[in-house]
Parts: C-alpha cells; sequence; structure tokens
C-alpha cells in the first residue's frame, strides 16, 4: 500500500547557518552527550558517528533540547500548556525525554502504526501519547489542533530552524575530534539532520544526503525546486 509523504507547510521558510549551530551548541552542551567517533582502517579510513549513544538512543535529542530552550528564553514556553509534537517515534522519544529534563509537560501525537516499543518508551518519559490515524500526516494534524486549542508550544520532528540547527552541532563534533574529514554521509528521512550538518560543514567538508529509492523526498525536492508529495513504498529511514 502507498502512503504520501507530504512536506510540512506550517512554518516560514528560513536559511540556517553555522552561526545558528553554534548558537545551539552552547545552549544546549550541559543536556547532551558529546558521542564518540570511532574510526575504522580497513577496507578504507572510516569514521562513526556513534549517535546511537545520546541520550535516548537518537540524534534528534538536540534539536528537541534546542527547540525546548530557546522557546523558553524567548518566553514563548507556559510549562502548564507545554510542548505537542507529532512523530513516528524517534521525535517523540527526544522531545518526552527533553520536556522531563526541563519538568515541562508533553503530548505526542503518534499514528497508530508507530512501533509499541517506542511508544511505551515515550510514556515512560511522563509524556501523553496520543495515537492518532495511519498516517503521520493525520498525526500532524492533531499536533497542530492541540496547540491551537491549548497553547501548547509546537515541536516539529525536522522543519524548524531550531530543530536542524541542534542537529547540525552533531557535524561541529565530529570535525573538532577528527579536522581531516573531507566528507560527512548523513542519512536522510525529513531532512533536519542534513541541513543542520550541511550548514554546519559549508566549507569545511563536503556532505552527502543518502535516503532510499523507496523514499525520495529530498531527491524529489530538489529537482521540483520546492517540498513536494512523493509516494512512499518499502523502506524509509528510520532508527
Amino acid at each position: 500500500m502507498l502512503e504520501s509523504a507530504r512536506p510540512s507547510t506550517w512554518f516560514a521558510e528560513a536559511v540556517i547557518t553555522r552561526e545558528d549551530v553554534l548558537t545551539a551548541r552552547t545552549r544546549i552542551n550541559r543536556y547532551v552527550r558529546h558521542t564518540p567517533l570511532l574510526r575504522t582502517m580497513r577496507p578504507k579510513p572510516l569514521s562513526l558517528k556513534c549517535e546511537f549513544l545520546q541520550y535516548t538512543g537518537v540524534f534528534k535529542t538536540r534539536g528537541a533540547f534546542n527547540r525546548l530552550l530557546a522557546a523558553r528564553d524567548r518566553g514563548e514556553l507556559d510549562p502548564s500548556a507545554g510542548l505537542v509534537i507529532a512523530s513516528g517515534g524517534n521525535a517523540g522519544l527526544a522531545n518526552a525525554y527533553a520536556a522531563a529534563t526541563l519538568d515541562v509537560r508533553a503530548t505526542v501525537f503518534v499514528p497508530e502504526t508507530a512501533p509499541s516499543v517506542k511508544i511505551e518508551r515515550i510514556r515512560e518519559y511522563g509524556a501523553d501519547v496520543q495515537q492518532v490515524g495511519s498516517e503521520y500526516a493525520e498525526a500532524s494534524e492533531a499536533a497542530i489542533d492541540h496547540a491551537n486549542r491549548s497553547g501548547a508550544l509546537l515541536s516539529h520532528a525536522y522543519d524548524q530552524l531550531e530543530i536542524a540547527a541542534g542537529a547540525g552541532t552533531l557535524a561541529e563534533e565530529i570535525l573538532e575530534d577528527q579536522p581531516d574529514i573531507d566528507t560527512i554521509v548523513v542519512a536522510v528521512g525529513g531532512g533536519g539532520l542534513y541541513a543542520g550538518v550541511a550548514a554546519a560543514a559549508e566549507g569545511r567538508a563536503r556532505v552527502v544526503a543518502v535516503e532510499p529509492f523507496s523514499c525520495p523526498t529530498l531527491h524529489a525536492a530538489l529537482q521540483a525546486g520546492r517540498p513536494v508529495d512523493v509516494s512512499v513504498s518499502g523502506v524509509a529511514a528510520d532508527s
């Protein structure tokens, strides 16, 4: 069965810069791990960024903290209303953890097809989990509606400057730990990690985005010059 991978249209376009990434790194430094970079020499020199050792096991923890802390600094975060996010699982984990750490209420909308193990872990962090629809897009619409009704801070899984800038901090760590790296290869789902890494590494390393043939969201968007719908089947980028 095919489903549509729909681009987000609820945030204004913005250009992310390395300065945004550096600001994010300063902001979230005490809340995230500087994960190790492991190097292998055979068959060719290759370094692996071990972001699975990040809190919650996902890189999205970086963006979640950056979004929440930045909003709090600007007075946009009401702890009683908290934050709301739509997620297939990983962004929900990250935001639930960040909210719990900062003593903020969290509501996470996930599709009914979300893995039960991720739902259970999100609830363990104290978040209210709501299952809506069979696709991410339906959960996303429910999250927007919840934000409009409750005043909760709307966080996105990938399509916000602060989320992408937070994700890009891992590229700063890579190039700090191994300055001679000339190419960084990034898996693409929504594109937030790629955007942050590209901004952080600009002028210092080439960044190559990789996505499945069956979920070519970035490829199609670059060809069209704008976000577009694509048909999704088979494997998508996941944890």
